[in-house]
């Protein structure tokens, strides 16, 4: 099944770094966090790649022109411009590259990766790691018949939380406990080719995330795969340095 990744979005709200290069682009463990998707989806059998590109675009492009310089010893001649590849290197992947505009909304960006698809196929943002078993995913959208299937995950705070026992006496302190049973996107979709039925032609100027979900749901054919497991997206700097930290000790969304 083939994969569609939006990795086109600016990410002001980690412009420490998306200043530089695109978000999908800011390295966890010294790799992109869009390769930690993408070996994520490989580990269970899924290969195959539709990246939308937007922001810097260019510098995904050259990444994945040059993955096997970037992964492997080079020796370089420069008396006659030889170039000598070392350890070699390479992943059982496709990746097809599409510049689907600056400016344009999630919704554009899906519509204009179209004749790439021929089947069901998945979504997900190029910014965010978990560590959903995709088979279990894919089944439970096989099962339910709908067009859509989202996966809903309820995010935990940003603070820990006090435990209080008599007296207000602190008896634990409870590490960013889930939300009040509040529901999110947490994208990692699985949808059928009919959904772009919903995406209308000034669908450049849309969200996915409005309309197209919207009237979906009104139809009711967007289900929701509710998921308690790890979930995390790199939204913010200390996002990325909770994201570092784990994978030095625990990384929990490593399949591979």
């Amino acid at each position: 099944m083939k994969v569609v990744l939006f990795a086109g979005g600016k990410g002001t709200r980690i412009s420490e770094e998306s200043h530089l290069k695109p978000k999908p682009m800011i390295e966890i463990g010294g790799k992109p966090i869009i390769w930690h998707i993408m070996k994520h989806y490989s580990a269970y059998g899924h290969n195959e790649f539709i990246i939308c590109l937007g922001y810097k675009g260019h510098l995904i492009q050259e990444y994945f022109m040059n993955y096997f310089a970037h992964h492997t010893d080079v020796t370089v001649d420069l008396n006659n411009n030889q170039v000598n590849f070392h350890n070699s290197y390479s992943e059982d992947m496709k990746v097809t590259l599409v510049d689907t505009g600056l400016d344009t909304m999630t919704a554009g960006r899906l519509k204009q990766v179209q004749k790439y698809i021929d089947s069901d196929f998945m979504l997900t943002y190029g910014d965010g790691v978990c560590d959903i078993k995709i088979n279990e995913l894919v089944d439970f959208h096989n099962n339910h018949g709908k067009i859509a299937t989202m996966t809903a995950t309820q995010p935990g705070s940003r603070f820990g939380v006090m435990e209080f026992g008599e007296n207000d006496i602190i008896e634990a302190f409870l590490e960013k406990p889930k939300e009040s049973g509040a529901w999110i996107n947490g994208g990692f979709f699985v949808l059928k080719p009919e959904v772009f039925n919903y995406l209308h032609d000034d669908a450049d100027d849309i969200m996915w995330e409005r309309q197209p979900l919207e009237d979906l749901a009104k139809e009711k054919e967007l289900v929701a795969f509710k998921y308690q497991g790890f979930w995390k997206c790199m939204d913010t700097l200390r996002d990325k340095e909770e994201l570092e930290q784990l994978w030095e000790t625990d990384p929990k969304w490593k399949a591979w």
